[in-house]
């Protein structure tokens, strides 16, 4: 059964990223075939390589934006033969960059962007591109920028509108729009053929309305761009950004859809996978490709059971593009325009945003990742968005909550002291840092450790518990070795719990035997408890 649902699922995606192609090809500044030539050869690498049944990849909208930006920033002129080059060259060095980071296991890299930040990009990249879509509903030239300065300047030039156009990109994204709601049906295909059907019958560019043109289908032969040494430096620091939006979209996109369904996936194994892809989208002068969420998801819903769907999409792309070509140069490019801005609604959701403030978390980071791709550009944006990923977490980290904790009554367990089923003794003071130990926050978390203790009078010994540290950096040993220190002088003893025999081996070799011993470093924190009212002369208070 599950080739039947297949051919029924690849079918429908492929009417859907034939016009999608073409349109993110406008985005990236190159021909439409191109993106044609990446779509095909994109479906079938990674149905060869990878392991999702559900991830479709082609061109991205994102993928294209950042391509299109990166180029316009290494050469601002220059001949369209030169630029494609360039581009060209970015794509195989963005699957390079994928190839070697899936050799080297790398596939965590994906959590180092967080997803209030990765929300905020999004957002911020779909009001860019939505933007540079603008001028193609009216069929106005000239214009480009940010996205405010394109919308500032077609509010002052809306004399130049041209209204026949405008209300063909009108209608075909309320179309498309409704269409949404029956997932099974290709709505981009549909709207395609309505358009081009229009077009045959009635003379549209005599009123203005602009066309896509002819597309130029004939298979180039595959190699690698003619560029020197320095072009090829500058094109290693685009492929980055590059690399890292297509990843984490796809990712994003292909671990969703196997969370749906239970499905097991293999980071490093969809780098490669990845990787292998926009090399050979590279290397036949294609663009980068992706798993998006919009397609992959209508790829779901339509009945996809296995890879085949891929390899049926792009079969009927190379129909579509053999037989077709004729028809789709009569396509109005505002019909185009309104494909890109429905298929970015899920992006311009304010949901996510909305959810963040209510949980007051995150919110600020995910507004200034927005505003950065929309104020700076894409690849700064991007940049800017991969540097407020690792703030965030450095910031978290570097300010922990230092944790007193008592124990749970009738049991062995320690836990915070707020708990109303917890045992204090006022001579032992039992704390837990939030954060693991580390340079960045082991001066706040001792200088905390001596401020709780001085605040405690009747305190006599302290238990540090170590279990969210699982080895200690020069840093954070000298800072132990000197809170002890300050302990003592002002006579109190320091106890370890939770400690892991990395830490044991640190505090040997680092001048720290004596905090290493069994009577200072235990295993968990009732043993530690234990040791320190036996050495207070006590027994353990009861439960």
């Amino acid at each position: 059964m599950a080739p039947r649902f297949d051919l029924v699922a690849g079918l429908s995606v492929a009417g859907l990223l034939l016009p999608e192609s073409i349109a993110y090809s406008s985005i990236a500044g190159l021909a439409p075939q191109h993106a044609l030539f990446a779509t095909v050869v994109g479906l079938i690498v990674y149905a060869a390589a990878g392991r999702s049944r559900f991830a479709v990849v082609s061109p991205t909208s994102s993928s294209a934006a950042i391509l299109g930006a990166a180029i316009a920033a290494i050469v601002a002129d220059g001949s369209p033969a030169h630029r494609e080059a360039l581009a060209y060259g970015a794509v195989c060095l963005t699957g390079l960059i994928f190839v070697v980071a899936g050799a080297a296991r790398l596939g965590a890299l994906s959590n180092f962007i967080s997803r209030p930040v990765l929300r905020g990009f999004g957002f911020g990249l779909a009001v860019t591109i939505v933007s540079k879509q603008l001028p193609a509903l009216v069929a106005a030239q000239g214009l480009s920028g940010g996205p405010f300065e394109i919308v500032f300047a077609l509010a002052q030039r809306w004399s130049e509108w041209n209204l026949p156009s405008l209300a063909i990109g009108a209608v075909a994204l309320l179309a498309l729009l409704a269409l949404k709601r029956f997932p099974a049906l290709p709505g981009a295909f549909l709207v395609l053929v309505a358009g081009v059907a229009l077009s045959l019958g009635v003379d549209l560019a005599a009123h203005g309305v602009r066309l896509v043109g002819v597309i130029d289908v004939v298979p180039v032969r595959p190699g690698l761009p003619t560029l020197d040494w320095r072009e090829w430096t500058r094109l290693g620091e685009v492929a980055a950004p590059i690399f890292l939006i297509v990843f984490a979209e796809s990712w994003g996109s292909m671990r969703n859809l196997a969370l749906r369904h239970n499905d097991t996936l293999d980071p490093n194994r969809e780098l490669l996978a990845l990787g292998f892809a926009n090399i050979a989208a590279g290397l036949i002068r294609g663009m980068p490709v992706g798993a998006g969420f919009s397609v992959s998801s209508a790829n779901e819903a339509a009945g996809a059971r296995t890879r085949l769907a891929g390899l049926v999409s792009a079969a009927a792309v190379i129909v579509l593009m053999a037989v077709g070509g004729p028809l789709i140069a009569r396509l109005p490019e505002a019909i185009l325009a309104a494909v890109v801005i429905a298929a970015l609604t899920h992006p311009l959701d304010p949901a996510p945003f909305v959810r963040l403030w209510k949980i007051d978390r995150d919110q600020y980071i995910a507004l200034a990742a927005a505003l950065g791709v929309m104020v700076f550009g894409l690849v700064d944006g991007m940049l800017l968005a991969v540097a407020l990923s690792i703030a965030a977490t450095m910031e978290r980290m570097a300010r922990p909550k230092v944790a007193r904790l008592g124990r749970l009554r009738d049991t062995h367990d320690f836990v915070d002291s707020s708990h109303a089923e917890t045992a204090l003794d006022s001579r032992v003071l039992v704390l837990r840092p939030s954060q693991p130990l580390f340079f960045a926050n082991a001066e706040t978390v001792f200088a905390d450790v001596i401020k709780l203790a001085n605040a405690s009078p009747e305190a006599r010994a302290v238990i540090l518990s170590l279990e969210e540290t699982t080895s200690l950096d020069s840093t954070a040993l000298d800072g132990l070795i000197e809170c002890d220190a300050r302990l003592r002088a002002s006579g109190r003893r320091l106890f370890l719990a939770r400690v892991k025999d990395s830490i044991t081996t640190t505090l040997t070799a680092g001048g720290a035997a004596a905090l290493a011993t069994a009577q200072i470093s235990h295993w968990s924190v009732a043993d530690a408890w234990d040791a320190a009212s036996a050495a207070l002369g006590q027994d353990a208070p009861p439960a």
